[in-house]
């Protein structure tokens, strides 16, 4: 028994570390060399406190640049990409007003610290949060305006997902359908599930066959559901079907609950019910939702240095 679990640690030790030797994290990600670290430029802006949750979601960290070599770095690519002159970064006084730390707590201070001449100022009483301009200075703002950002994640901080080919660990492989699956237990509408699938790489579930429903039924059944303390619509799972775009018979499954649809104009969105039936729900509804990805065969079969490596531990253990 211990043998088996150290076998499997070892393996999936080797995975990560192949696919560091890759230096891959993510398609819209781009690796830079100096810093040992790869960066997603968000050209759609947003304020901080979404920036940074836009980061969360796709396995990253808000940008805060750790010293002069990383600046220069990340400014030199952004100017090479990008044109506008302003991006919020991972630091901020929310905790006490004028205690700048970066989004981990650690000290200004003890990180690139270049303020613009007179600032921080705080000007108005309200400028808590952090913008990096293209010139390599810091000025303070409102948490509540709206940048472009930046999100970053480390070379040594990447783990991967053997079994679903993606960095998301949360994702969970399932033998009877082929596809990776993730149960979110914060509710969402809709639109929101449907992004937050898409940023993390997968897309809003959908049931194809009656196997595949049935998985979503079960894993909906296992989802520790009863501690949620936010409202929403219990009782049905939101799922990427609508009432627009591919016909519901044509995606290979399409049993409704009980009367359903019912809800005319006014519910044009997709969930299923605790019990692997469809129902249509309003849009607006916020609802637990389930994220589905599919596995890259292709990519996980004749990536050559991850399967040398796997034969490298293949032979270790047989010995």
């Amino acid at each position: 028994m211990f043998r088996s679990s150290y076998i499997l640690i070892f393996v999936l030790l080797v995975g990560a570390i192949a696919q560091r030797d890759k230096k891959f994290f993510r398609k819209d990600f781009k690796y830079i060399e100096e810093t040992q670290s790869f960066y997603k430029i968000h050209t759609i802006a947003k304020n901080f406190e979404d920036a940074n949750e836009m980061c969360e979601i796709e396995g990253a960290q808000l940008f805060y640049p750790n010293d002069d070599t990383e600046a220069n770095a990340v400014i030199s690519y952004w100017n090479l990409t990008q044109p506008f002159d302003v991006v919020f970064i991972g630091i901020s006084s929310q905790i006490v007003n004028g205690v700048f730390e970066t989004i981990d707590n650690i000290p200004i201070s003890d990180v690139y610290n270049k303020w613009e001449s007179g600032e921080p100022n705080n000007a108005g009483g309200e400028e808590n949060c952090v913008q990096l301009k293209k010139n390599g200075v810091l000025n303070d703002v409102s948490c509540d305006y709206k940048y472009a950002f930046i999100c970053k994640k480390t070379l040594a901080s990447l783990q991967w997902n053997k079994y679903c080919h993606m960095p998301n660990m949360d994702y969970e492989y399932s033998e009877r359908t082929g596809k990776c699956y993730k149960f979110h237990l914060k509710p969402a509408n809709w639109a929101e599930a449907y992004a937050k699938c898409s940023w993390e790489q997968g897309y809003l579930a959908v049931a194809d066959s009656q196997t595949e429903a049935d998985y979503l039924k079960e894993i909906t059944e296992k989802a520790p559901k009863d501690n949620i303390k936010e409202d929403y619509l219990s009782g049905a799972v939101l799922l990427g079907f609508h009432n627009r775009g591919v016909k519901l018979e044509d995606s290979g499954y399409s049993t409704w609950g009980n009367a359903q649809p019912d809800g005319g104009a006014k519910e044009k969105c997709g969930s299923m019910f605790y019990n692997g039936q469809l129902n249509d729900i309003n849009c607006d509804s916020k609802a637990l939702f389930i994220c589905e990805h599919d596995v890259d065969i292709l990519g996980s079969l004749f990536d050559e240095r991850f399967a040398a490596l796997e034969t490298t531990t293949e032979t270790a253990v047989n010995v």
